[in-house]
């Protein structure tokens, strides 16, 4: 619920969002109904935010989007819903120019799913997402050092955290905590495009 607002605001502590991230012209994969383009005033080096979302096409295709066009790629909760990772990457990478930035949140599948699957909390998810899990029992699992490790020719990770913001240990497993307020439970990578 809301996850890219509670990223937000955590965000605007922190310098490296308004000195490198999210500056210049950017796009907001998957950012209905929350998108990032509500807190330009908030990160004044935002020139300019396009939220694309279902009624733009296929955020795995960014069909009609010039290559190499922004400066910043964001998406927060939607590469989860992507039938192909893979090629959705590519194509974020492709629209993002060299020196770019690409700032991805994905739920994590312990803290989200609970490990369980299908997700009991969000039918459409088609990928659970582990930062870095020897083994998974998860069917369609991601291991987001093994993408960052596959990527990392056009790529280069200068972020990734596990987000546990006012995450409860103790809460019963039944209960999806990100629909609250204040909850934050998900992974967050940060790509830098090389020239």
């Amino acid at each position: 619920m809301f996850e890219q607002s509670k990223a937000a605001k955590r965000r605007f502590n922190d310098g490296a969002f308004h000195s490198r991230y999210f500056v210049g012209k950017g796009i907001d994969i998957g950012g209905a109904p929350d998108p990032l383009a509500q807190y330009s005033e908030m990160f004044l080096g935002m020139k300019e935010v396009h939220t694309w979302d279902l009624e733009d096409g296929d955020a795995q295709l960014m069909k009609g989007v010039p290559n190499e066009y922004f400066d910043f790629v964001h998406s927060s909760h939607c590469l989860e819903h992507m039938v192909d990772v893979k090629v959705a990457l590519k194509n974020w990478v492709r629209i993002l120019k060299p020196g770019g930035y690409l700032i991805i949140t994905v739920p994590d599948e312990n803290l989200y799913e609970h490990c369980y699957w299908p997700s009991r909390f969000n039918s459409d998810h088609k990928w659970s997402f582990t930062l870095c899990e020897p083994t998974s029992t998860m069917p369609q699992s991601i291991n987001v050092l093994d993408l960052a490790k596959e990527f990392s020719g056009a790529l280069k990770l200068e972020r990734l955290v596990l987000q546990k913001d006012f995450y409860r240990e103790t809460a019963d497993d039944e209960v999806d905590q990100t629909l609250t307020p204040v909850a934050e439970c998900a992974i967050e990578m940060i790509w830098f495009k090389r020239a």
